[in-house]
C-alpha cells in the first residue's frame, strides 16, 4: 500500500546515503531504484486507477499481464463466484462506457450465435430516433402526493458499510451528475449519501437501520425525521433480496466502525445481522397498512417493497391484499436470485430464490392478473448492466432497472472478491482508511455518471432500431431466444402471460390456479402439519 511504499523509499535511501557515505560506488544502486521511485510517486498521486494508488508499482504488474497476454486480462475481468461469468463483452461495455472509450468491436459478434441461449431482437427497416431525456416516468400511485420523475436506470441498494464512504460519495455525486436515483441500502442515510447531493430511494431494511428504537423494533419519529429530507424521493420496504432471500443482511465486524455503528444504532465490535424478517408486520394486510403508514410519515412519497420471489401463493396473498383493502405500493422491485454483491452464504447465492426473468413475470402476471399493474411501478433488480439487458427486462414486464454490480464496476471495482473481508484492493468494499483513499470520488462520480448515461443511450439506439419509441411498446415476442439447434422461440411462447383480470375469474389458469388458491391476504403462508 501506499504508506508501506513511502516508508520503504525512506529506507532505501536512507540506507544509500548511509552506505555511500563508506563506499561511495554505491550511489550507482540509484540506477536501479529511481525509475521505481519515481514510478511509485506517480501511481500513488494519479487519481484514474485505485489499484496503482493502492499499490504503486506492483499495482502496475497486473496491467503488464493484461498487455501481454489478453487471456490473463480475460480472468481477471470475467471470474466469477458461481462459475457463471458475466460474458466479456458485457463487462467491456461497463468499462468503456465508464470511461467514454471507443466501444466498437471489429470482426462481428463475440457470441456464438448458433448456441443455445443466444438471445437478441429483430430491427425495423424504418428505424426512429428517440430523445433520451423523454425515457423517465413518474412513480407514484394514486394516494401519493410527491411523485417521483426517475431515470429508467438507477443505482441498485448498497449500504455504507458494505461499501466504504468514498464509494457511497461517489455514488451519490454521480446520480447528481447523471439525474437519477441512489438506493441507499439497509444500512441508513449516512452523511456521504447527503454530501453528493443525489436523489435517494431510502431502504428500510429488517433491522430498521435509521428509524429503530434501542431493542430493534420500527421508531416512527426518527423514520419521519429522515423521510422528509428533501434528498429522500422514494422509500423502500425490502422484504428480501437476492443475494441471500430469507436470511438477513449481514455487516461483518471487521468492517463496522464508530461511525457506521452510529449511523445504525448498533454496538460495536459485533457482526451487524439483520433478522430474517419484520417486527412491524406480520401478514400481506399488516404489510400494506405499513406502506401507507410510510407513505403518510414521509409526506406522501412514492413507498414500495423490494423482495427476491420465492413462494408464489405469498406474494398472490399480498396482491390478494391489495384487491381486498384498495392499499397499493408505488412500486415493486423484483430482485433476481442471480444478483447479489456483498457478503452471502454460498448455497444461498447459488440456489435460493427465483431468478430476474422468472421472478419478473410472475409478478407482472400477479399484477396483471388481480387488474393493478397500471397501479404500480416494477423495478427489475439482478446483473442488469447493459442496454439489451434493460430492453429485455422492460419486454418482460418492468418499467425501470435498478444495477448494483454494473455501477461497482463503473467505480473501478476488478471483483478481487474481497467483499467481506474489509481488504478491497481498490476502496470500494472495504472500510481500511489506507484503501478507501485510493477511491477518488471527483474521478469516479464522474464514471458512474458516464455508465449510467451511456447505458441509456445505448436502449434508445436498441429501440430505435427496433421501430419503438417507448419502453412501454416492448413486450415478450420482441425478444427472440434460440432454444435449441435448430428452434428460435420469443418470450411470450417460451412463458404464459396473463390478460387483466384473469386471476379475478371463477375460472383460474390452469399454471396459477394452485398457488392463488392457497394465497389468503390474512397470512403469507399457512404452516403445513407435522
Amino acid at each position: 500500500m501506499r504508506r508501506e511504499f513511502f516508508l520503504s523509499v525512506i529506507v532505501v535511501l536512507a540506507l544509500n546515503v548511509i552506505i555511500a557515505f563508506f563506499y561511495p560506488p554505491v550511489l550507482w544502486s540509484m540506477l536501479l531504484f529511481g525509475p521505481l521511485i519515481v514510478r511509485g510517486l506517480y501511481d500513488s498521486i494519479q487519481t484514474k486507477k485505485a489499484v496503482l494508488r493502492n499499490f504503486p508499482v506492483l499495482g502496475s504488474l497486473r496491467y503488464l499481464f493484461e498487455a501481454i497476454r489478453p487471456e490473463i486480462q480475460q480472468y481477471f475481468v470475467e471470474s466469477d463466484l458461481n462459475g457463471v461469468p458475466f460474458s466479456r463483452d458485457e463487462r467491456s461495455v461497463v468499462y468503456t462506457r465508464a470511461k467514454k472509450v471507443r466501444d466498437t468491436v471489429p470482426f462481428g459478434t463475440l457470441k456464438n450465435t448458433y448456441e443455445v441461449g443466444y438471445e437478441w431482437v429483430n430491427h425495423s427497416i424504418r428505424p426512429l430516433h428517440i430523445d433520451s431525456k423523454e425515457l423517465r416516468l413518474s412513480v407514484g400511485g394514486p394516494d401519493c402526493k410527491q411523485p417521483y420523475s426517475a431515470s429508467r436506470l438507477n443505482i441498485s441498494a448498497m449500504s455504507f458499510g458494505s461499501l466504504s464512504n468514498n464509494a457511497i460519495l461517489s455514488l451519490s455525486q454521480g446520480a447528481k451528475i447523471g439525474n437519477f436515483a441512489h438506493n441507499t441500502g439497509e444500512g441508513g442515510i449516512s452523511p456521504y449519501h447527503l454530501k453528493g447531493g443525489g436523489d435517494l430511494t431510502w431502504q428500510i431494511g429488517t433491522g430498521y437501520f435509521g428509524c429503530r428504537t434501542p431493542d430493534g423494533k420500527f421508531n416512527p419519529e426518527t423514520f419521519t425525521e429522515r423521510a422528509t429530507l428533501p434528498n429522500v424521493k422514494m422509500i423502500e420496504i425490502k422484504l428480501s433480496q437476492g443475494a441471500k432471500p430469507g436470511h438477513g443482511g449481514i455487516l461483518p465486524a471487521s468492517k463496522l466502525t464508530k461511525e457506521i455503528a452510529k449511523i445504525r444504532d448498533v454496538p460495536m465490535g459485533q457482526d451487524v445481522n439483520s433478522p430474517p424478517g419484520h417486527s412491524a408486520f406480520s401478514t400481506p394486510i399488516e404489510l400494506l397498512e405499513f406502506v401507507a403508514k410510510l407513505r403518510e410519515l414521509s409526506g406522501g412519497k412514492p413507498v414500495g417493497f423490494k423482495l427476491c420471489v420465492g413462494k408464489r401463493r405469498e406474494f398472490f396473498a399480498i396482491c390478494k391484499a391489495m384487491h381486498q383493502t384498495g392499499i397499493t405500493p408505488d412500486f415493486i422491485t423484483v430482485d433476481g436470485g442471480e444478483g447479489g454483491t456483498g457478503a452471502a452464504p454460498l448455497e444461498f447465492s447459488n440456489h435460493i430464490g427465483t431468478p430476474l426473468s422468472e421472478g419478473l413475470i410472475l409478478v407482472h402476471n400477479g399484477l396483471v392478473g388481480y387488474s393493478l399493474r397500471d397501479k404500480i411501478r416494477v423495478i427489475a433488480s439482478g446483473k442488469v448492466i447493459t442496454g439489451f439487458g434493460m430492453i429485455k427486462r422492460f419486454a418482460l414486464g418492468a418499467d425501470m432497472c435498478n444495477s448494483a454490480r454494473g455501477m461497482m464496476l463503473a467505480l473501478g471495482c476488478i471483483q478481487a472478491r474481497k467483499c467481506n473481508s474489509n481488504h478491497c484492493p481498490v476502496g470500494v468494499a472495504t472500510q481500511n482508511p489506507q484503501l478507501v483513499a485510493g477511491l477518488v470520488p471527483s474521478d469516479k462520480s464522474v464514471r458512474v455518471a458516464n455508465f449510467h448515461n451511456e447505458t441509456i443511450k445505448s436502449v434508445c439506439e436498441i429501440m430505435e432500431s427496433m421501430g419503438i419509441r417507448k419502453p412501454e411498446e416492448l413486450r415478450p415476442w420482441h425478444i427472440m431466444r434460440r432454444t435449441g439447434p435448430n428452434e428460435i422461440r420469443h418470450y411470450g411462447e417460451i412463458y404464459e402471460y396473463l390478460e387483466n383480470g384473469d386471476l379475478l375469474k371463477d375460472t383460474l389458469p390452469v399454471t396459477y390456479k394452485r398457488a392463488c388458491e392457497a394465497a389468503s391476504a390474512d397470512v403469507f403462508d399457512h404452516v403445513s402439519p407435522i
